[in-house]
């Protein structure tokens, strides 16, 4: 329905007007203003599409009218009715952008010629910001995906170099030089879902939020430049924790890493953010990882984020004789320290609990009670620890198990078939039925490359395919091989064929002729 306002002071051309309108065009309504100060109140209720403005009005002139309403309308389409056909109301008229105008009095045909012209106009322009809005909805999308998933490729993998500088300049949010991560617990039977918790975040405007990993959430903060790191983190931290519940069993609990100034060191930090969790009975439910005491007290603290760093690595790849070594020898040494009992079994279950987030990330859910057992003497303590490991590790090995040898063929064939939508981690894991982080991690290990390389080299495949078809335009290529920036595809496809799509497809194309 296209909306027009004829605007005069005389009540019979107005009315004139309406009548050869509605006789001659379908899908309109019309309203009618008796001066310029009425038009201006009226179009922003009545929103009209396209305006007939009379020039000579008492109060304010058409011209004047026009001039208003286009400040906060530019978009709006006028056309200006005069019984003064001179040149200098044609040049203001087009200074202001008026599409055309009309002498009175005007002839019917002449009426329904230039309204019938402006119409096409504006049906045209309605069309295309309906699909510029539709691209836009299915790039934000688009975006949610990458974001989710370069937060996992820099926390658990490497994203492919062709990826990262075009993904960073893709994503809506500023990227500083310094940053660090924070980890939100979320509970069994948390009531607020994952996407109230990435709306909260996306407000703050400079963090990108990961996927839901087990029972917890990733998230990468940048640092803003007005506000103390501490004070940065602290009321973030706030913003997640308000989503609480009342009951104390069905709490968030924030673990927040240090600061760092690479994307390569990133991964330290999201480490910190998880040994931070490893005491979540504290009332105000966040903790600093540079509040909390060492484990192993002796160790500078570049050895002691060396044990972390090792202790996660041995975890994620199942290597538990070396769990079962390194936790042992942390026993070992606070007894000859003479620390009491009950102080190493806290630490030990905080090895635990770690050990437990870190399978989590992994979508591996331990049953083992952490907390089941008081030790009497050390010898106990370390039968209960060896116990408590070979449950984790049978957790380990069951999920290991369920990866049959044709799950990276079903991967692959997933992405193959799939290549030209929004592919993320999240979605090939419900497919297979497997964590995402798993699915980063074996991929790799299997075919020595991640899945958003294997994703672009399939796009990058199809759209060379599609070039032989010369009827094809680049930017219709771009978005059937599943890419929403044509100048995003065209820096990848550059960076994989070492020519730019213009180029490869002359090429292509002279070779066939």
């Amino acid at each position: 329905m296209i909306k027009i306002l004829l605007v005069d002071d005389e009540q019979v051309e107005r009315d004139g007007l309406e009548a050869i309108l509605k006789k001659n065009f379908n899908d309109i309504t019309i309203q009618q203003a008796k001066n310029g100060r009425v038009a201006i109140e009226l179009v922003s209720e009545f929103q009209p599409d396209l305006v007939f403005m009379d020039i000579q009005m008492p109060g304010i002139t058409g011209i004047e009218a026009i001039e208003t309403i286009k400040s906060d309308h530019p978009d709006l389409k006028f056309i200006l009715v005069t019984a003064y056909a001179t040149f200098d109301y044609a040049k203001e008229a087009m200074k202001l952008g008026v599409v055309d105008y009309l002498v009175k009095p005007s002839r019917v045909k002449e009426i329904v010629d230039t309204v019938e012209k402006v119409l096409e106009q504006i049906r045209v322009e309605q069309k295309r910001l309906e699909v510029n809005k539709q691209q836009q909805y299915t790039l934000q999308k688009a975006m949610s995906l990458f974001q989710t998933d370069v937060v996992t490729q820099l926390l658990f993998d490497h994203v492919h170099e062709i990826h990262l500088e075009e993904l960073l300049e893709m994503l809506d949010i500023q990227s500083t030089e310094e940053k660090f991560v924070i980890s939100v617990i979320v509970p069994n039977g948390f009531e607020a879902s994952y996407s109230t918790v990435r709306e909260k975040v996306s407000k703050t405007g400079n963090a990108w939020v990961g996927a839901l990993y087990g029972r917890q959430l990733p998230i990468i903060v940048f640092r803003k430049k007005d506000q103390s790191f501490r004070n940065q983190a602290t009321m973030l931290s706030r913003e997640i924790l308000s989503l609480n519940s009342s009951s104390e069993d069905n709490k968030l609990f924030v673990g927040i890493g240090t600061v760092y100034s690479s994307l390569d060191q990133i991964r330290q930090s999201y480490q910190e953010s998880l040994v931070a969790t490893r005491d979540t009975s504290i009332p105000r439910s966040f903790q600093f990882y540079d509040e909390l005491p060492a484990l192993v007290s002796g160790f500078d603290e570049e050895t002691t984020k060396q044990n972390e760093q090792q202790y996660f690595e041995h975890i994620r790849n199942g290597e538990w004789d070396e769990i079962f070594h390194r936790i042992t020898t942390i026993i070992d040494r606070l007894e000859q320290e003479g620390t009491m009992l009950k102080q190493t079994q806290q630490k030990v279950m905080e090895m635990f609990w770690i050990a437990s987030r870190v399978l989590s990330e992994m979508g591996i859910e331990s049953d083992v009670q952490l907390y089941s057992f008081k030790s009497t003497d050390y010898r106990q303590l370390r039968a209960e620890t060896s116990h408590l490991l070979e449950r984790l590790r049978m957790s380990h090995e069951e999920n290991h198990a369920a990866m049959e040898a044709d799950i990276i063929q079903h991967i692959k064939q997933y992405i193959i078939d799939h290549a030209h939508k929004d592919i993320s981690l999240e979605a090939i894991g419900r497919e297979v039925g497997l964590s995402p982080i798993y699915i980063s991690k074996i991929f790799k290990e299997q075919l020595g490359i991640n899945y958003i390389h294997f994703l672009t080299e399939c796009r990058i495949e199809k759209a060379k395919k599609l070039m032989r078809d010369p009827s094809k335009s680049l930017k219709e290529i771009t978005f059937e091989v599943g890419y929403h920036d044509p100048n995003y595809f065209s820096k990848v496809f550059k960076k994989i064929c070492h020519s730019s799509p213009k180029e490869y497809r002359k090429k292509l194309l002279s070779k066939v002729e």
